[in-house]
């Protein structure tokens, strides 16, 4: 009885072996040659890893754990990780892996909702250009720190009068520095910034006053930039081939520089005042009952993951068809949540350290973003003894973290192109690669000039924001209501093995109401608190703020006007054009003829109605 309820339960989470043993290629090499699959399991889980886990989880979630009550929020946080993230990331392997097709094509399961498809691609690919930008950044700092002292240690020839490496708290009410202080009779600037700072605006970025004052391109960054392309484009030279094999050092090696720096940072003077101000005893539990805690936890759970971005079936789809995806889902989230919670405390122990060398709050210290990676933490190894390692390490970093979200971004254009050609170019992955990742340089100039950081922020407020919980809302509508749950959930067993009603309960409730529930709550409470973005203090300028929203349209557009256009393309009236459009094309179902079974075989299709849609009536690829 026990050994049978084992095996149930293996069952239930590794799927049907029986599944396993009729197809001994599972985990062995290409089961689909023509459009090509992962060398290995490793290769497919290290790759999802690197790209759920980003630089949001360096400098975002330390920061909202520490403004949203400290260890208070990883309870909203995990529940929304339950609730929706890992339901949703489910979803997605799922959805990709079953067809072995990218974002666009993949909505052959439903014509209408094609357009969703080419909207996460226009995201991925604006994203894209700003995020090899902010590698280029992490580049440039890494050469940096091949200096001793620290070229931001210290107000060297390149910072004005307003540099100082005394904190503006120091001064007293007179602007004469405090007795604790060694300048004594020093009068502070008016507007005290630290040689971190000035070194951030005045010599890696050499930013200009506003959006309005473009300036020269920053001819530093431009090289890091170009190297940073040279990198990616090496690395998917041959697609999932020559990426597969990169992601085994840039997957794992920032786990290696966190664990280093959390240990030194534990040794260090004042980091467990840090720490506690992170998650320890500072943590404030009535922060729980805040509705913008609970909107901030769904928002990272959402970005953390990458969902709605389209890279989640991307990577999937080169997925063997019965890999379990439903274990690869867990394995994933939890490392990304576990990569967040960890990060934080390295992050937080070498900051606290920084506030005891300042004598100030920690939470004066702390910032977020750009701050946190390229201001505060700098400042902070500054202050430790063999600082240029430090730094290093730190800077090499983001660069590998960073690299693996830039593989996946691009792998989705690519993907996109060689699915649309796939006579042309699915074995000449060199010449899809090599210009995606050129174009992507030339149009990442412009923000490597001397406004470039007022262009990735305009980019990053508008496209990387809620516009993706548009995309997840009618990806959901799409794949459960339309398309149809039940159905989807048999496509799914097909892969995993028979699986019992309770089983499916839960993904039910989840797919069905609450994560729908949920992102439709986070959105009116995004819209209705909206603001206008700006940077260091300085507002947008109107056609700024224009061209924002026009890059929201752009991406959201593609839905209705997809849909509107395959009504004009369909035949008959406007109800058989609908239900048409809203039933699988012909040509949905999966890859490879031996998986299709009799569910899809010809003779099922026509008996379900599925075969009834004219091929000239609908495109079923995205061109």
């Amino acid at each position: 009885m026990k050994e049978n309820g084992l095996k149930s339960f293996k069952d239930l989470v590794f799927g049907n072996p029986a599944v396993v043993e009729e197809n001994p290629h599972v985990d062995d090499g290409d089961e689909n040659t023509e459009r090509g699959n992962w060398t290995s399991k490793k290769e497919y889980l290290l790759s999802t890893i690197g790209y759920a886990v980003g630089l949001g989880n360096i400098w975002r979630f330390p920061y909202l754990a520490y403004k949203n009550g400290g260890g208070a929020f990883l309870i909203p946080y995990f529940v929304m990780l339950v609730v929706t993230g890992i339901p949703l990331f489910f979803l997605e392997s799922a959805f990709g892996q079953f067809c072995s097709q990218g974002p666009i094509n993949i909505w052959r399961a439903v014509p209408i909702m094609q357009g969703v498809g080419v909207g996460m691609v226009m995201v991925t690919l604006i994203v894209s250009i700003y995020y090899n930008v902010i590698v280029a950044y992490s580049l440039y700092y890494m050469f940096a720190s091949f200096q001793f002292p620290l070229p931001w240690s210290a107000c060297f020839s390149w910072a004005d009068a307003n540099c100082s490496t005394t904190p503006a708290g120091s001064c007293n009410e007179t602007g004469v520095l405090g007795a604790n202080w060694t300048q004594e009779n020093r009068t502070c600037p008016s507007s005290v910034q630290s040689p971190s700072e000035q070194y951030w605006d005045r010599v890696a970025l050499q930013r200009s006053s506003g959006l309005d004052e473009t300036g020269p391109v920053v001819w530093h960054l431009a090289l890091c930039l170009l190297l940073s392309s040279i990198l990616v484009c090496a690395s998917l030279i041959k697609g999932i081939k020559s990426s597969g094999k990169a992601v085994y050092f840039t997957a794992t090696f920032p786990y290696v520089v966190i664990l280093i720096l959390l240990i030194r940072g534990a040794t260090l003077e004042g980091a467990r005042d840090g720490i506690e101000f992170y998650i320890g005893s500072q943590s404030n539990l009535t922060k729980v009952l805040d509705v913008q805690v609970w909107k901030d936890a769904a928002t990272q759970t959402f970005y953390s993951l990458s969902i709605g971005w389209g890279g989640v079936m991307t990577l999937s789809s080169y997925s063997n068809f019965h890999n379990n995806m439903f274990k690869d889902t867990f394995v994933v989230t939890l490392t990304n949540a576990g990569t967040s919670v960890l990060a934080g405390f390295a992050i937080f122990s070498i900051l606290g350290h920084m506030a005891y060398i300042y004598q100030m709050p920690v939470g004066e210290v702390v910032k977020e973003g750009f701050g946190l990676a390229f201001i505060a933490y700098p400042d902070a190894l500054s202050k430790l003894p063999i600082s240029p390692l430090w730094s290093i390490l730190f800077f090499f970093m983001l660069l590998t973290v960073g690299l693996d979200s830039q593989f996946t971004g691009i792998e989705v254009l690519t993907t996109c192109l060689t699915d649309a050609f796939p006579k042309f170019l699915s074995n000449k992955r060199s010449l899809v690669t090599v210009p995606t990742c050129l174009i992507l340089y030339l149009l990442g100039l412009p923000c490597v000039s001397r406004a470039g950081i007022y262009w990735v922020t305009l980019m990053d407020q508008f496209v990387a924001s809620w516009v993706l919980l548009f995309l997840t809302l009618f990806e959901i509508i799409g794949v459960c209501y339309i398309y149809g749950g039940n159905r989807f959930i048999e496509d799914i067993e097909m892969m995993l093995g028979k699986k019992s009603c309770g089983f499916w309960l839960w993904w039910r409730a989840c797919w069905f109401c609450i994560s729908p529930g949920i992102i439709v709550v986070i959105l009116v409470w995004s819209l209705m608190t909206f603001t206008s973005p700006s940077y260091g203090g300085v507002p947008f300028p109107s056609w700024g703020l224009a061209l924002g929203w026009c890059m929201i349209a752009f991406v959201l557009v593609w839905i209705p006007a997809i849909a509107g256009w395959k009504l004009l393309r369909a035949e008959g009236n406007l109800w058989k054009r609908l239900k048409t459009l809203c039933s699988p094309a012909e040509d949905w179902h999966p890859f490879l003829d031996a998986h299709r079974g009799e569910r899809y075989s010809k003779e099922s299709r026509q008996a379900r109605g599925d075969d009834t849609v004219d091929p000239n009536g609908i495109s079923s690829s995205w061109l």
